[in-house]
């Protein structure tokens, strides 16, 4: 590697090194992407709804306006095409694979997350009636008041999986991250007042948001799912993305910690952000300045202990 430039760090020169280095992390990814597989297909709490319930679970049971398909392509495929937009031009592969680990970091944690509880609590959906009594003839217990479906078993299912939304959460986890990345990469916290980048950073966010009340107007969720979901979804980005990147108002936000600690060790100097090493020089003049000065100030209390113990050897004596 040693003709490549300095700062240049492409998938042929890095690539094999940086897989080797975070094998482990690609591993638990799959482990999480199992999880959550088998979280979606365990059966869910199914909470006790009764007649006098039903009253709010009656919304009309439609499609999706936004299908399942389309939250992983706006969530995970299209960050991922401008992280590799931005590693066709500035070739940095650390930057490429440090921005795709830790969006799909952010999105199946956040699904594991949200699939769990999704399990756990089992709320109803909005349309949970037309779920369960999909010809619309409702039969109750007669002493419990609790409802007797009829309806096809996995459309029950799904309709005890309501709090919090998926589409919300997932959405959030990844355009999130991609809020981060971009407010990095175009530093908005520059300090020069160019606000209209503000609405660079705005426009992933607001998509997230669009997906999320999808969900409500659909009568696929409550207002508190959906809440709830990106809630989820912001600060499982929020924390993946400064596990790999600084903080985007810091002098270093650019590009990741581990592109700007090699660029350090590159150029020869330590890369040490807690402390500063002297140079030699500086060593060697400080060594000769602090020497003196060390010494000057030992006399005198050399001195003073000697003029102590004097006197304390006469008062013992006298006593």
């Amino acid at each position: 590697m040693a003709d490549i430039p300095l700062g240049c760090y492409t998938i042929k020169s890095h690539g094999a090194q940086i897989a080797r280095l975070h094998m482990y992390d690609w591993i638990i990814l799959v482990l999480l992407a199992v999880i959550d597989g088998l979280l979606n297909i365990i059966e869910p709490f199914h909470r006790f709804v009764g007649k006098d319930m039903m009253t709010d679970l009656r919304y009309p049971l439609q499609g999706n306006t936004v299908p399942f398909w389309a939250v992983p392509v706006i969530g995970i495929v299209l960050p991922c095409a401008i992280f590799g937009g931005i590693y066709f031009k500035k070739k940095n592969f650390y930057d490429l694979h440090h921005g795709i680990l830790g969006i799909l970091y952010s999105v199946l944690i956040t699904a594991v997350i949200t699939d769990a509880i999704k399990d756990g609590v089992g709320r109803p959906r909005p349309d949970f009636f037309w779920r369960c009594f999909p010809d619309g003839k409702d039969l109750y217990d007669n002493v419990t008041t609790g409802v007797l479906c009829h309806g096809e078993k996995s459309v029950i299912k799904e309709g005890h999986k309501s709090f919090p939304s998926g589409h919300a959460s997932w959405s959030f986890a990844g355009l999130g991250f991609l809020t981060w990345y971009l407010t990095g990469k175009i530093a908005v916290f520059d300090r020069k007042g160019h606000i209209a980048k503000l609405c660079i950073i705005v426009l992933p966010l607001l998509t997230a948001a669009l997906v999320a009340v999808s969900r409500v107007d659909d009568y696929w969720h409550h207002w508190q799912d959906v809440f709830a979901g990106a809630i989820i979804g912001l600060t499982v980005a929020s924390f993946c993305y400064l596990q790999f990147f600084p903080y985007p108002f810091d002098a270093d936000g650019l590009w990741p910690y581990a592109y700007n600690t090699l660029q350090l060790a590159e150029a020869g100097i330590a890369a040490n952000s807690f402390s500063v090493r002297p140079t030699e020089e500086m060593v060697e003049e400080g060594q000769g300045e602090g020497g003196i000065a060390l010494r000057d100030a030992v006399r005198p209390m050399e001195e003073t202990v000697e003029e102590g113990q004097g006197q304390g050897r006469i008062a013992l004596r006298d006593a």
